[in-house]
């Protein structure tokens, strides 16, 4: 059948479709005066012997209606949590800009954690052993790399490797946000630790930007004093 309907020629089915048109101007009755044809159409006559939608046209009106309605709501969801998420990482900078020395940073990054994100933790850590700040976890020389991955700026979502940064935390922590930290002259690599009891909190297809830019103002601002 398939085959026959791919043979017909476009101007065929064009004027097929005129003709039937004309036929069903010309004979109304054929729609009109056949319940089950109406039936299937989704189709009804009212008193005034009007077409109206019938029940099944009205359903997919209202089935297209509750999907727009849908998905206006999830994006309207989506955009006041963004802007949420937003609100609290501006109120964590201003925090984070009172430090006074590195050792304070440590402690901002740790309060705004859980005061301003609802986590489990924050940490910040670097790479020593020697000229590591009190109150910054100390990570053994390439530890970066090793829990990152070379190269990688960011890791979210599950990874066992990087429990051992949150100390006597670690059993409780479901899910991680980390993120790569180069500062000061030469060069020293760090991170910054997240850590959330959910291990839904922190997935690998969310989004990193936020992230990303605490982490550059940390660096930013534990550059006003050295190391150690």
């Amino acid at each position: 059948m398939s085959s026959e309907m791919e043979s017909i020629p476009a101007c065929q089915v064009g004027d097929e479709d005129d003709s039937a048109k004309r036929l069903l101007r010309a004979n109304p009755g054929l729609v009109r005066d056949d319940p089950g044809l109406l039936a299937e159409l989704g189709l009804r006559l009212d008193d005034a012997n009007v077409i109206d939608f019938g029940p099944l046209a009205l359903s997919r009106v209202n089935a297209a209606h509750k999907r727009e309605s849908s998905a206006r709501l999830r994006l309207e969801g989506v955009a006041r949590a963004n802007f949420g998420a937003q609100s609290k990482t501006h109120a964590a900078v201003v925090d984070l800009l009172a430090a006074r020395d590195n050792t304070q940073l440590a402690h901002q990054v740790a309060v705004l954690a859980r005061a301003h994100f609802e986590l489990s933790a924050g940490v910040l850590a670097l790479e020593g052993p020697d000229h590591v700040p009190a109150g910054w976890r100390v990570m053994a020389k390439g530890q970066v790399d090793l829990v990152l991955g070379p190269g990688n700026i960011t890791l979210v979502g599950q990874a066992p490797t990087a429990l051992g940064l949150f100390g006597g935390r670690a059993r409780s922590i479901g899910s991680v946000a980390l993120v790569r930290l180069s500062m000061w002259t030469p060069q020293r690599s760090g991170v910054i630790a997240f850590g959330s009891a959910d291990p839904r909190a922190f997935t690998v297809d969310m989004g990193v930007d936020l992230l990303i830019f605490l982490a550059k103002v940390v660096e930013r601002t534990a550059e006003r004093w050295p190391a150690a």
